[in-house]
């Protein structure tokens, strides 16, 4: 299991209503950006063998400090609307935030709270009366996965 952190432009990263960011509009902005590629898959190797995950805005940021060519690698994805890391760290959170900015939105983790341009948590964006967190959010079945 991990943790997701999302850049949106929603109020909350899984609601149905709000602006989303398009899988075009993604790929256009990995495409111009010299440290991104677009790859469409990722594999990780498991005790189990390789596991594979592929879509179709599954995109690697090659300037990672981390990043390693058969091994760790900051992978990035458009999903539903959003763009999403899984278990990012402050290096990732960072080009996160710039991401978002050039995107026009936000970075926002699992429980709604907002990122800085440090990559540090600033607090709740969900303040509303009627606002909460969804019992239980779905996830596709890679999402279980460490990557």
């Amino acid at each position: 299991m991990g943790y997701n952190v999302h850049i949106t432009r929603k109020h909350a990263w899984f609601d149905d209503v709000g602006e989303a960011i398009t899988l075009e509009e993604w790929i256009e902005y990995v495409h111009a950006t010299p440290e991104m590629r677009l790859d469409g898959y990722a594999d990780v190797e498991t005790p189990d063998g390789i596991l594979r995950v592929e879509s179709k805005g599954l995109s690697v940021w090659l300037s990672y400090s981390g990043h390693q060519v058969d091994g760790n690698m900051a992978w990035i994805d458009h999903e539903e609307g959003n763009i999403v890391v899984k278990n990012p760290d402050q290096e990732i959170l960072k080009k996160m935030v710039q991401i978002a900015r050039s995107l026009n939105a936000k970075v926002q983790g699992e429980e709604c709270e907002v990122y800085d341009a440090e990559g540090n948590s600033i607090g709740e964006v969900l303040t509303g009366e009627n606002d909460s967190m969804p019992a239980s959010v779905p996830r596709k079945w890679w999402q279980f996965w460490r990557m």
